[in-house]
């Protein structure tokens, strides 16, 4: 029965409301009962301390995660007056493109439906190891669709070595120099560096003089043992991330800083990662932006054995935008949510609850899409405009580090002509042993 009952739990072990997942569309409305109508003062007192800067405790971010009825609406309400205070009407995005370079991995993650080994094709699509004149195509062709970033990140392929990463930053930089590069997980900065027998500073340093201009704060999931322990027991663990990004911001890197939720964490582990991403802010200033990244269970390995929740409820899904905006306040200013993962209706709700940025356009999403989302690849600026705009705010095309965009870099992107399709190149037979 394990299975089934955990299958229909919140996050705090209630029943969920309905059979809504993120990655799948939205009923035209989610029930939230309502049985209480009055504010509890202990919620009002928590939210009015978060907006007055002072840094809420552990306790009191695990307090507002339970938030339900009145207190919801009075949590997401009071996150989405702080964003207006803060960034005003205007919600911002980047025309970007991911290029996951491989899904080839050597480690074992239950959540993660990307990944796999040289020749396991028992989860969705075939192993590919791209080839570095495909990387650089799609580079040249997301240049000229207005693109003002890729993304590179892929799985931890075992013949990776640092001067992989290394390779792929000059590739991309000799061939678009003005393309801002996004690249490469704290877990694959690691391992890089260790390829290479190098301190991860080292490492840092020569990514930069390769190119590299930020790196994704990705790899976090819960930054908490007691979780990653069950789900990513090989991965780095919560002060190895947190070391990797020190280091970074340290170097002069900025990072972006990202959680995934939803699947057998509970709302204790949510509070200590705000927290620890909040106490690392206070020490650096190196993060731009938070990222909540809902569980898509669908296809992902814990979700297929059921090991884990369905991924949070929308209601969790909210008070994650709305608490993060309270959280992190002042020191991290912008909240992104994620149409991938949440669909249209979905990332409205959270920027009605704190959010401000819709992140990227992406071109190609690969890696909620193999994990069962249904929401597509690319987002194209023409249609980010009209979803901001029908909620009447302003949209705004950013660039990595929120500065400014041209007016012509902004018409290329509004005016872009289709994709042309991908090669995903085959693996390489030969082995190192």
């Amino acid at each position: 029965m394990r299975r089934h009952i955990i299958a229909a739990a919140d996050t705090s072990g209630f029943a969920r409301l309905d059979a809504w997942s993120p990655g799948l569309a939205l009923p035209e409305r989610v029930p939230e009962p309502v049985s209480v109508s009055s504010i509890d003062p202990r919620i009002e007192a928590i939210v009015a301390s978060a907006m007055a800067g002072d840094g809420i405790g552990e306790d009191q971010i695990a307090t507002l995660f339970e938030a339900r009825d009145a207190d919801l609406e009075h949590v997401c309400a009071s996150a989405d007056a702080l964003r207006r205070q803060i960034n005003g009407d205007t919600v911002t995005y980047v025309v970007n493109r991911n290029i996951n370079y491989t899904n080839i991995c050597g480690y074992k993650c239950s959540f993660c439906a990307f990944s796999k080994g040289d020749t396991s094709e028992n989860l969705r699509g075939k192993p590919y190891d791209l080839d570095v004149g495909e990387v650089v195509r799609r580079t040249e062709e997301a240049w000229a669709r207005g693109g003002t970033e890729v993304c590179l990140q892929g799985g931890i392929h075992p013949r990776y070595t640092g001067e992989t990463y290394l390779g792929l930053a000059r590739a991309v930089r000799a061939a678009v120099p003005d393309m801002h590069i996004h690249a490469f997980s704290p877990l694959e900065v690691s391992q890089g560096a260790a390829t290479l027998g190098l301190p991860v500073e080292q490492f840092l340093l020569r990514l930069k003089d390769a190119g590299l201009d930020t790196l994704p704060g990705t790899a976090a999931e819960i930054l908490d043992d007691e979780v990653r322990a069950v789900i990513c027991p090989d991965k780095l663990d919560t002060q190895s991330w947190l070391d990797v990004i020190e280091t970074a911001h340290r170097v002069g890197f900025r990072t972006t800083a990202t959680i995934m939720f939803g699947h057998v964490e509970t709302a204790r582990h949510w509070a200590r990662h705000l927290v620890r991403i909040r106490d690392l802010q206070a020490r650096t200033g190196g993060f731009t932006e938070f990222v909540p990244l809902p569980f898509v269970h669908m296809e992902a390995p814990m979700g297929v054995k059921g090991q884990s929740r369905a991924g949070p409820t929308f209601r969790e899904v909210r008070l994650m935008h709305a608490v993060a905006r309270l959280a992190l306040h002042p020191l991290i200013t912008n909240i992104q949510t994620s149409w991938v993962k949440l669909g249209p209706r979905g990332v409205v709700a959270c920027l009605d609850s704190g959010a401000n940025d819709l992140g990227g356009t992406l071109m190609n999403e690969s890696i909620s899409r193999a994990a069962g989302t249904t929401h597509g690849q690319e987002m194209p600026p023409a249609e980010m405009e009209a979803l901001i705009r029908s909620i009447g705010r302003n949209p705004r095309q950013r660039t990595t580090l929120y500065g400014r965009v041209a007016q012509e870099t902004h018409l290329r992107g509004l005016n872009a002509a289709e994709l042309t399709p991908m090669v995903l190149t085959p693996p390489r037979k030969q082995r190192v042993h």
